[in-house]
């Protein structure tokens, strides 16, 4: 706990004489009933308000203690502090077509990258890392941040079926994916930046080219790793029917040549992920990657305390009000 006002706690020190006064008012007063000895009243016992006497001076210091405490302004913080930590800017562009819904990963293409995506995030918690998605379109799902909890929690709001909603065009539109990551990198002060581009297909939509997206990226700095996800031949895919989910064989066709010239125009390397442990040893071979310092700022919010100790002020006066007009009432 701190305090903002902390120079009013010195008024704390006039609670000093304020004891001195009233220990010498006490010495020094007279008895309200003198009687020339006292012997007969020794053996007498005392009524419990002989021990209360001097509990409504105490529960008045008390409570001017509070006040002065309240005036100092008690919060709660945590500390402000910069520090300087290793780690990278990244951004992952991620295909969410509906061709993403076959199944030669389990249990499908989509998922399979969402949850290993997912590991590669919990590993590199000192990394600003974002979030584009593509399909005919793109739009950025989540902005550079190193709150991993909130890129989690928006990555796995994606779903196969967005197109589907038709919450974006279907298609794939690799150039656009690409474009939208690098606005989010191109002023990044990182000496380090990478885009991790998924896709499953080749690019059909989109009005920029995905090997004119990779120039661009290249002029800004930014490293481009690309990943075709997909087994070789044909691949099952669900499609709805009037008697429930059948599944055909769809042939897999990805554009390696040209998401390997994009990852050759960037200095990146470009990756094949015909299953699940071959796309997580493909992220885990991206973990290896350069690391830059960055410097952060914690901010702290701080919270007003006085509340108790108003409310044991408040106590202390009612207390003693109710004891000087009742059980420790003096009669004129």
């Amino acid at each position: 706990m701190v305090f903002a006002n902390k120079e009013y706690l010195f008024l704390l020190l006039l609670l000093i004489p304020c004891i001195m006064w009233y220990v010498l008012k006490r010495s020094k007063s007279e008895p309200s009933l003198q009687m020339s000895d006292t012997r007969a009243y020794m053996y007498v016992p005392k009524s419990f308000r002989n021990y209360l006497q001097h509990l409504p001076f105490v529960l008045r210091m008390v409570a001017v203690s509070m006040l002065i405490v309240i005036l100092a302004r008690p919060q709660t913080t945590d500390s402000w502090q910069n520090s300087e930590i290793e780690g990278i800017d990244i951004m992952l562009a991620v295909d969410v077509s509906t061709s993403m819904l076959a199944e030669d990963l389990q249990p499908n293409r989509l998922e399979a990258a969402k949850e290993v995506a997912a590991k590669f995030i919990n590993g590199r918690p000192n990394d600003n890392i974002g979030l584009t998605i593509f399909a005919g379109e793109s739009f950025t799902q989540c902005p550079l941040t190193v709150d991993h909890a909130v890129l989690l929690n928006l990555f796995q709001g994606i779903t196969g079926d967005m197109a589907m909603q038709g919450l974006i065009e279907d298609g794939t539109a690799i150039g656009m994916g690409l474009a939208n990551a690098i606005t989010r990198l191109k002023d990044s002060k990182a000496k380090s930046k990478v885009i991790i581009l998924l896709t499953d297909g080749s690019n059909n939509r989109g009005d920029i080219s995905p090997l004119t997206a990779a120039e661009i990226a290249k002029s800004f700095g930014i490293r481009v790793y690309t990943i075709g996800v997909g087994t070789n031949g044909n691949a099952p895919y669900p499609v709805h029917t009037p008697m429930g989910i059948q599944y055909v064989n769809v042939p897999v066709e990805i554009d390696e040549s040209t998401l390997t010239q994009i990852s050759g125009i960037t200095d990146g390397n470009y990756f094949r992920a015909t299953s699940n442990s071959k796309l997580e040893e493909i992220y885990q071979e991206i973990d290896k990657l350069e690391k830059t310092k960055l410097n952060v700022k914690e901010f702290s919010k701080r919270e007003e305390e006085y509340q108790l100790f108003a409310l044991i002020a408040f106590l202390c006066v009612l207390a003693e009000l109710l004891l000087r007009h009742t059980v420790l009432k003096k009669i004129p």
